[in-house]
């Protein structure tokens, strides 16, 4: 690949793993590269949106400093029956990161996927406000409430289209990058993660109420599952069924991927660490172009 290289990019859900796509993004760009489009699904979204509104690097460095003081913070739980956490102050902290803009007013084409519940039918958030297709696309069933929008009550784009190759906005000459931090590939490495014993008493007090919540994968004896983690690996298959199947169809020139083991979907604490196994994960790929 040739330095200047335009690059239409595709961001997976993944959770927390959906860090790395800041670490893919910069290593994409050290090497010349240059992202011309951006479209993601939930966590991509995310990332991808924020990217496309030219505030990467003030975003790497807020969520760089939740391993310490404000993960459980984000998370307002709700009594209600269709969702864990309401998701209204992750939203009002984005909002205090990101312009409050259209998507039409980013530097670059964005797309975010989401699903409509009524209609069952895929939702691409290419225009409007931006913050409200990526609140559509976080909207993981069961941890946040769907989102109310137009008549239409969004979830989880990865139910629809957990890798939106179809979704990204194509130039002449670019080339198709997509990013899989969920993927059904072993771990091959222990990824790392914070040392704790560098964590001061509070903090690792919080570290272990996260890993204490019961979304989070435990250990368990052979065929021992709650509901909640039926739910949680049916889930997790069906989005690696429909990103493998986007790739089957529509090929990408580049496919970075990250194993759905090495890090679980609400270990936000570990960002530091996951921005750095994201540009690991794209050096890989890099280097043999």
């Amino acid at each position: 690949m040739t330095m200047g290289q335009k690059v239409a990019l595709v961001l997976s859900g993944g959770g927390a793993r959906g860090i790395a796509h800041i670490g893919v993004i910069e290593e994409l760009e050290k090497r010349g590269y240059e992202i011309t489009s951006v479209a993601g699904t939930s966590m991509g979204a995310l990332v991808g949106g924020v990217y496309a509104a030219g505030e990467l690097t003030i975003f790497k460095e807020w969520i760089s400093t939740l391993d310490k003081f404000m993960v459980l913070s984000l998370m307002d739980f709700s009594l209600s029956k269709n969702g864990l956490v309401k998701g209204e102050r992750i939203l009002k902290e984005l909002g205090n990161l990101i312009p409050d803009i259209d998507i039409q007013e980013c530097r670059i084409p964005y797309a975010a996927v989401a699903t409509d519940l009524k209609t069952r039918k895929e939702v691409v958030f290419d225009s409007g406000r931006l913050l409200d297709g990526i609140r559509a696309s976080i909207s993981l069933p069961p941890l946040f409430k769907p989102f109310f929008l137009n008549n239409m009550v969004l979830i989880d784009g990865g139910t629809t289209n957990h890798l939106p190759l179809n979704r990204v906005k194509r130039c002449e000459g670019d080339i198709l990058v997509a990013v899989d931090v969920s993927a059904n590939i072993p771990v091959i490495e222990e990824y790392p993660k914070v040392i704790e014993s560098n964590l001061e008493e509070h903090e690792l007090s919080l570290l272990n109420q996260i890993r204490q919540f019961k979304i989070i994968k435990s250990v368990k004896k052979e065929g021992d599952y709650s509901y909640i983690d039926l739910l949680k690996e049916s889930v997790t298959i069906m989005f690696q069924k429909i990103a493998e199947q986007s790739v089957e169809m529509y090929k990408p020139d580049m496919l970075i991927q990250m194993p759905i083991d090495s890090y679980n979907v609400l270990e936000f604490y570990e960002a530091e660490m996951i921005i750095k196994a994201g540009a690991k994960a794209a050096r890989e790929v890099l280097d043999k172009q």
